[in-house]
């Protein structure tokens, strides 16, 4: 039964990952204002329940789940409360999302400095996963470019935060998963823009080796992303292809005012110029197997050694950052048990040996990915982190009944691996990591740390999720 009708729970509704891998039930509550949230606090602390943070729910892994308790979903709290076009300040509600957020600043020159692969996460979520884009070993993690940030405590304390003023909290809680209070306004820095539209180039490597050597050599660019073709062996191991982008002035783009409308930053509405975007989910999933994927890879990198190698060309700004967005539902494609992503973050002296390693690994066990991606990046300062001077390499797999066993021995093999290289993994898009791997990389330190915080900010334990109870009890 609803805990308290008063407070409008809407359901006890059932959830899930982006993936579509996990599933669990809980009762749901969409706060129309902040001001609901103490109530909300207190009555979980009366019915001994617990409560866990949902923005749009793009976490690959069990982040925004918590079974049998009660979900806050904070997408209603998407005001703007403030913009200042002449410095690119704004202020916004935790529910306005990366797409809300380059919509309203755009025309006037500015542009979100970070942006995951897609482009409706909410800004909330993207301070609790402290996101990072293709740009992170220059322009770090969304943390830090937050000036501000003002949040409700379980404990029942308003607080503000900058890297300054309760700098602690502030690095504890860009990164934490929502488990130590819920923000309730944030400020950002944006990055100033003369043109909506970036220049791209994209070329072929032979192997992982090379792959890794010409991210390095193009961090002068703006932009570095590599695709990993992860069921090729042999000295073929981790061939892909490399995509960098530079933004542009002015002065090297006569449609450079005309690029800032919105109405320019738009995704074609037909793939290839032929099939409506909406038809691909269901039109990919038959080809969604070990075979069909080695034939689709290979020739996509054929392609990129021939039709694309050292092609220059022009893209918006959206049309490059927001790859994930191309199919809509794309997940879907993976069928009704829906992927898991595996994402490792390795230092850069060991990240070649490890990320062979790991592919190796995937291929013996008849579990390749059908997605592989590699960026670069450097430490930052936050609390529970999962950067590093290296390299991080993302891979998606399907799960099915048949391998969901395997691909969970699978996982824990590759922990292995990644934690013999002194590597992390990104606790946002997980959802197989054990509470040892999870405490090995993070350190005693920071361990007692965020517990420490989690006593002081929330004493009966209110924030919690199915990952803080599967990584941290």
């Amino acid at each position: 039964m609803n805990p308290d009708p008063s407070l409008s729970l809407q359901s006890f509704s059932g959830l899930e990952n982006f993936g579509h891998s996990l599933r669990s039930s809980a009762w749901l509550h969409q706060p129309e204002q902040a001001g609901e949230l103490p109530a909300l606090f207190k009555l979980a602390r009366q019915q001994g329940l617990s409560i866990a943070l949902r923005g749009s729910g793009r976490s690959y892994g069990d982040a925004a789940l918590n079974s049998g308790q009660i979900v806050l979903d904070l997408r209603r709290l998407k005001r703007v409360l403030a913009w200042d076009p002449a410095r690119g300040r704004i202020t916004v509600e935790p529910g306005v999302t990366i797409e809300d957020l380059w919509n309203y600043v755009l025309a006037d020159g500015w542009w979100p400095p970070v942006v995951p692969g897609t482009m409706f996460p909410t800004i909330g979520g993207c301070l609790s996963a402290n996101i990072h884009g293709k740009n992170n070993w220059v322009a770090g993690p969304i943390g830090e470019h937050v000036l501000e940030f003002s949040a409700l405590l379980p404990n029942g304390r308003r607080v503000t935060c900058t890297p300054r003023k309760n700098g602690g909290l502030f690095r504890a809680m860009i990164g934490g998963l929502g488990m130590l209070g819920v923000f309730t306004s944030i400020t950002l820095q944006l990055k100033p823009i003369e043109s909506g539209r970036l220049e791209v180039n994209a070329w072929a490597e032979p192997n992982l080796e090379a792959m890794l050597a010409a991210i390095d050599a193009h961090k002068d660019c703006d932009y570095v992303v590599g695709w990993v073709d992860c069921t090729a062996g042999g000295r073929a191991l981790g061939r892909g292809q490399i995509h960098t982008a530079r933004y542009l002035h002015a002065a090297q783009d006569p449609q450079a005012e005309a690029s800032l409308r919105v109405d320019a930053q738009v995704l074609p509405a037909r793939m290839f110029g032929l099939v409506p975007r909406g038809w691909l989910p269901k039109l990919m999933a038959p080809f969604m197997n070990n075979l069909s994927v080695w034939a689709v890879n290979t020739a996509k990198y054929l392609a990129s050694r021939t039709i694309s190698h050292h092609k220059t060309y022009r893209q918006s700004l959206i049309e490059f950052n927001f790859l994930l967005d191309y199919i809509p539902g794309w997940e879907r494609s993976y069928g009704r048990d829906g992927l898991i992503q595996y994402q490792s973050f390795i230092p850069k002296v060991r990240a070649a040996e490890a990320f062979a390693e790991i592919l190796r690994l995937c291929q013996k066990a008849g579990l390749p990915s059908y997605l592989g991606v590699l960026k670069r990046h450097r430490p930052d300062p936050f609390l529970l982190t999962h950067a590093l001077d290296g390299y991080s390499l993302a891979l998606d797999f399907k799960v099915t009944p048949a391998n969901r066993a395997r691909l969970s021995a699978l996982a824990a093999e590759l922990d292995e691996v990644v934690l013999a290289a002194g590597g992390r993994l990104y606790f946002v898009k997980d959802s197989t990591l054990r509470a040892g791997s999870a405490k090995r990389f993070l350190g005693r330190r920071a361990v007692a740390e965020f517990k420490k915080l989690k006593t002081k900010t929330d004493p009966h334990n209110l924030l919690q999720s199915d990952l803080y109870r599967r990584w941290f009890d």
